[in-house]
């Protein structure tokens, strides 16, 4: 039998339920990229106010703190085909709300919150069922072809959204994105039922249990704050690209996709798996380090180039994903990936308050230099403590550890 890790792109489209799977979650993020820039656009024009702007477009990850401590029990134990599918439809209806005339920027911000919450179960369903389809030794291939897809949408979203949110109007790109997560319902109806991964109903005590016991044990809690902090603290960088430079941010938030796909490409299908765990520091201080300049505000090429270049450091996600795999059982996959996937995104609508914030204060491009810097910290800093607390290095995933895979509980 082949090497499930070792699959092209191309054989992962051979197998059944992949390719429902990866379009619905094509159609969600070309919907999530044209509302996003849309909203921040119009809250921004009504409001000037980077704080509000940063808020309006990175706000709704905030919620998912609230998903991950009630709600992410539901990841396993969901049939994930309805689930999908349900999400994708509230997505619909709420951004199609966003549009509406005269709504105050209290109610958009109130929208955004409740779509958080709703999307707080999404990445632990799409995630865990992707294990089930490829299963856990051809998932870092299979979320590698995904964050390609995230690069390609945002780069052609952010540059198409741009000119249409210019040449039509924010409320009209919104409208746009409802039709978007509609189109997305209709094709994860297409994926295979299945049975929850888990027995039992959804429940607070339940999700309470498994992160309890996902965060026992001192190398998934390093995996973890180095999968949530540096790039989320990176992100607060980009939720500035608006008020940072209103007419030139799509051009930005593009070059920063362009960047993310590839180092996605360079982790997921070019780099030997030897050589993997020994990139993932290093590619979260790239990730960082760009920012440093940016409060001597260069030209905009000079700017476009430093966003590229630091987006590449995002591939260390990858590399942390393949180690949080290695060290999480099968029943608790989905759980795992949703953990992770909720505490990334509300790190990163923390630090979108944060930087909007300190941009309040300061400049928008002082605000990146900062987030920059405390992102560079926060590596270093785990980095350090990992290494002094866990034979393997902590952070850094090791044959050894892999095979290891200790059970929780």
């Amino acid at each position: 039998m082949p090497d499930a890790s070792r699959r092209s792109y191309a054989d992962l489209f051979r197998t059944p339920e992949f390719s429902p799977l990866f379009l619905s979650s094509a159609a969600n993020l070309a919907a999530q990229t044209v509302s996003g820039l849309a909203l921040g656009t119009l809250v921004y024009r009504a409001t000037h106010s980077p704080l509000l702007s940063a808020l309006s477009m990175f706000g709704p990850a905030l919620a998912q703190v609230l998903g991950a401590t009630f709600f992410l029990s539901a990841a396993d134990r969901l049939p994930p085909r309805a689930t999908l599918a349900g999400l994708s439809a509230a997505f619909a209806v709420t951004t199609a709300a966003l549009a509406l005339p005269g709504l105050p920027v209290w109610g958009m911000l109130a929208l955004v919150l409740v779509k958080g919450l709703i999307a707080s179960v999404g990445g632990g369903v799409r995630w865990g069922l992707l294990t089930e389809i490829l299963a856990k030794d051809g998932y870092l291939t299979g979320r590698s072809l995904f964050n390609m897809m995230n690069g390609v949408l945002q780069i052609a979203g952010y540059a198409a959204g741009g000119v249409l949110v210019t040449l039509l109007s924010p409320r009209l790109c919104l409208l746009l994105a409802a039709a978007l997560y509609a189109t997305a319902t209709g094709v994860a109806l297409r994926l295979t039922r299945r049975p929850p991964r888990t027995a039992g109903r959804p429940s607070v005590r339940a999700t309470w249990s498994a992160n309890s016991r996902l965060w026992s044990a001192r190398p998934r809690r390093h995996v973890y704050l180095a999968l949530w902090i540096p790039n989320g603290l990176v992100v607060g960088c980009e939720s500035l690209y608006v008020s940072y430079d209103p007419r030139a941010a799509g051009t930005l938030f593009a070059c920063a996709a362009l960047g993310m796909l590839a180092g996605d490409v360079t982790v997921g299908r070019l780099l030997p798996v030897r050589l993997r765990p020994r990139l993932g520091v290093p590619l979260l201080v790239l990730l960082a380090t760009p920012y440093l300049v940016l409060f001597l505000r260069p030209p905009l090429p000079l700017t476009a180039v430093l966003v590229a270049v630091a987006s590449v450091g995002f591939g260390a996600t990858l590399v942390q994903q393949e180690r949080l795999l290695a060290l999480t059982p099968d029943d608790l996959s989905g759980h795992a990936l949703g953990l992770h996937s909720a505490g990334m995104l509300t790190m990163q609508g923390v630090a979108a308050t944060l930087a909007g914030t300190v941009a309040q204060v300061t400049s928008p491009a002082t605000a990146m230099t900062v987030m920059a810097l405390a992102s560079l910290t926060v590596t270093l800093t785990l980095t350090v403590v990992s290494r002094r607390s866990a034979p393997d290095g902590g952070l850094l995933p090791t044959r050894a550890a892999a095979a290891a895979r200790p059970r929780l509980g």
